[in-house]
């Protein structure tokens, strides 16, 4: 799925998940919420915690974001059942001052433009050599959970 990528360079420009979403928590409490009020999907997260060796996912997220509000908090929940290393480029700005961009940078990390990024949640699977093996834009499949999507994906590397 394309160029191999340098995973510590994304690690070092990037923070963990448990980190990004308690920062945002008071600006965005409905991050909070959804990770009270979510149920994990037992079986995918078992089959992914066998897994959490082969990958490392990296997500573009914004607290105002309402497909964030969604998704990221239950990824924080996959990372502390798994194991799974997630970690987050975050604070996303759009630049409604130039046409030309979707993100003003900074405070939007340089990444958004390396990786393309356009809509958002975008959680990009690696594999542990820093090959890009499946991403998902804003939401999972209609009828699948996060849980059991990152799974297809990890499975079908």
């Amino acid at each position: 799925m394309g160029k191999k990528h340098d995973l510590d360079i994304l690690r070092k420009n990037s923070e963990t998940i448990s980190d990004y979403v308690s920062s945002v928590g008071e600006r965005a409490p409905a991050f909070i919420e959804r990770k009270a009020d979510y149920k994990l999907d037992e079986p995918a997260s078992e089959k992914l915690k066998k897994r959490t060796e082969d990958v490392v996912l990296f997500v573009f997220s914004a607290e105002w974001c309402p497909d964030c509000h969604r998704n990221v908090p239950v990824l924080g929940l996959i990372a502390e059942s798994t194991d799974m290393e997630i970690r987050v480029f975050g604070h996303l700005m759009r630049d409604l001052k130039n046409p030309k961009e979707v993100w003003r940078i900074p405070p939007s990390p340089p990444e958004v433009r390396d990786f393309n990024v356009r809509k958002i949640p975008l959680i990009i699977v690696f594999n542990k050599d820093g090959k890009k093996i499946g991403e998902i834009v804003e939401n999972p499949p209609e009828g699948k959970s996060l849980e059991e999507t990152l799974l297809g994906i990890v499975l079908n590397a």
